[in-house]
């Protein structure tokens, strides 16, 4: 829970300048790669198929490392997962992004732009030396879109830059920044409109009426202080786990400043996350203002190891506060007991995530996440539904090259949060950043099943198919709390008592949703989008089914693409 443009510079400066001089003893030291669920599907897709533990990076703390991918596509050159013309593709696709850090050799452009631009596939223009290294690339995202019973067509424009390098190779630093104005499909402006917040940015500006206009802004510094620990400084986002959703810390909140401590020493690895986060926003008419918005301090760390090789076990410890604490900066401590030896309020969840590659192209997954417990309303009659029972709940099933089928690959996912979990009884505890949830975008009080089928039948061309079924309960107006949104006190507003709360009470949803995208890339991360999503939803405050159709084409230039899959 570090805070950079704190007014406290008495407790920031001296982390930031004793880290900066221990990176002076660093080892080798390269950027992270943004989270891009395509781009890393790509990479984890072969240690299922190798049916065993990745010895390079532990899988479940994203983003990686760019040098510790490259060691790991270095390994993959000779292996036999590698077998189609696709796979052939991703490997050298792969390596291309990271050709710093890769050992083999990696080609570079055969028709450079004017000679100096574009020399090599990935990079606009790069400079490469013992010493400093960096790379600059445009950032590009256009889309356009048709909506059934929706005015408005739905389309956004991204533009901007993203900057990566490193120096002496040991310190790596990374910079990415976009301005972006959009009008969203009709559920995900719904979505912004009751949280106030534009999923994944936080902070917008009216945009023609209907639309919203907002600013990017990512970066880091990372760089190694010992061997086997890593340090990251930066303005992003985190993702826990190996599923398509996360109950642990997900992508789906907006950037939030953070310090991340990574410890990996044999088959033990201990992520440490410290972090400044948004509590709330101040609005007029409807419209976050221009302002000091109130902070909340958020430390989370995850213990992860390997067992056996096919087996990575997770346990993990978050806690939430509106007040900055120093016991809670301890990377071992036991956070629980810091916050019950304080006698403070701080909102505390533990939990556990794993994955099982207990088959050659076929892993298992799951998360845990507990809020709240008490053992005898869980397992007693009498305490059927407690509102103190609070947890969330994953499980999952990879299948690589389904029934044979080269680049033919099978996610199926399950996820339920009971009512009221991630709430909280004291203000600005909930586990939120900006108005959005930091795990699932649907909060609390639902069950979600996803599958997800991803074909590659020829090396630029992925093509992906989702199924997504939803069931969640929703408020009639905001004074009344059923236990799904976690922004609201979960004290107050609450028509149940203590017991026979279920999963769906409130005002019942259903949701039935698919999309299907093709992606080509016309050229090293340019590519082109089609894609077409069904969306519909039956509830009681609705007369009829709620059924929508969105066509959308895009064009992007290293840009992730985005999904509106809540």
């Amino acid at each position: 829970m570090l805070k950079i443009s704190s007014p406290h510079p008495s407790f920031c400066l001296p982390i930031l300048i004793g880290t900066f001089l221990l990176s002076s003893f660093a080892f080798s030291q390269g950027s992270y790669i943004p989270f891009d669920r395509d781009y890393y599907q790509k990479i984890e897709r072969y240690e299922i198929l190798q049916g065993k533990n990745n010895g390079n990076f532990h899988s479940g703390t994203k983003p990686y490392r760019r040098d510790h991918v490259a060691a790991y596509l270095d390994s993959l050159a000779g292996d036999a997962v590698i077998r189609s013309r696709s796979d052939l593709f991703n490997l050298a696709y792969l390596s291309q992004d990271n050709w710093e850090f890769i050992s083999r050799e990696t080609p570079e452009s055969k028709k450079p732009f004017l000679k100096g631009l574009y020399r090599r596939p990935g990079d606009f223009a790069h400079y490469y030396s013992d010493e400093f290294d960096i790379h600059l690339s445009p950032v590009i995202y256009l889309n356009g879109g048709i909506e059934q019973d929706n005015d408005q067509s739905p389309n956004r424009l991204s533009r901007g830059v993203v900057l990566r390098g490193s120096i002496d190779k040991k310190v790596g630093f990374y910079t990415y920044f976009t301005s972006s104005e959009a009008f969203f499909p009709s559920w995900t402006k719904s979505y912004a409109a009751h949280n106030g917040a534009v999923p994944g940015e936080g902070f917008w500006k009216e945009y023609n009426e209907e639309g919203y206009s907002y600013f990017s802004a990512l970066g880091h510094v990372s760089f190694n202080i010992t061997k086997h620990i890593q340090i990251e400084v930066g303005h992003d986002r985190n993702f826990i786990g190996e599923g398509y959703r996360s109950f642990l810390l997900s992508d789906f909140s907006n950037p939030y400043m953070f310090v991340k401590l990574n410890t990996q020493v044999w088959k033990f690895q201990l992520t440490n996350i410290w972090s400044q986060m948004t509590a709330d926003a101040d609005y007029d008419r409807g419209r976050p203002t221009d302002g000091r918005y109130p902070q909340k301090w958020f430390s989370f760390h995850r213990l992860g190891f390997n067992v056996g090789k096919n087996l990575n076990l997770g346990f993990f410890e978050s806690v939430m506060t509106d007040k900055a604490d120093f016991n809670y900066y301890n990377p071992i401590v036991f956070y629980r007991w810091v916050e019950q030896s304080l006698g403070t309020p701080d909102k505390v969840m533990l939990g556990m995530d794993y994955k099982w590659n207990f088959y050659p192209s076929m892993q298992l997954y799951g998360q845990f996440a507990l809020d709240e417990f008490v053992f005898s309303e869980f397992f007693g009659q009498d305490g059927k539904g407690s509102k103190r029972n609070k947890y969330g709940l994953q499980a999952g099933f990879k299948y690589i090259n389904l029934f044979k089928i080269s680049n033919f690959d099978l996610q199926l996912e399950y996820n339920s949060a009971r009512p009221y979990t991630f709430q909280e009884k004291f203000d600005f505890q909930s586990y939120s950043n900006w108005r959005t949830p930091l795990t699932h975008p649907r909060g609390a009080n639902f069950r979600e099943m996803l599958g997800i089928l991803r074909y590659q039948p020829i090396p630029k061309l992925n093509l992906t198919l989702l199924g997504m079924y939803q069931l969640y309960g929703s408020d009639p107006d905001k004074e009344t709390n059923w236990g799904g949104d976690i922004l609201k006190n979960r004290l107050v507003g609450s028509p149940t008592g203590l017991f026979g709360n279920e999963i769906g009470q409130g005002i019942e949803n259903k949701v039935i949703q698919t999309n299907l995208n093709t992606s080509f890339m016309l050229r090293h991360n340019f590519f082109i989008d089609a894609s077409h999503t069904l969306r519909r939803r039956t509830s009681p405050d609705l007369d009829s089914p709620e059924t929508t159709h969105y066509l959308q084409l895009a064009f992007r230039w290293n840009f992730i693409r985005p999904d509106y899959n809540y």
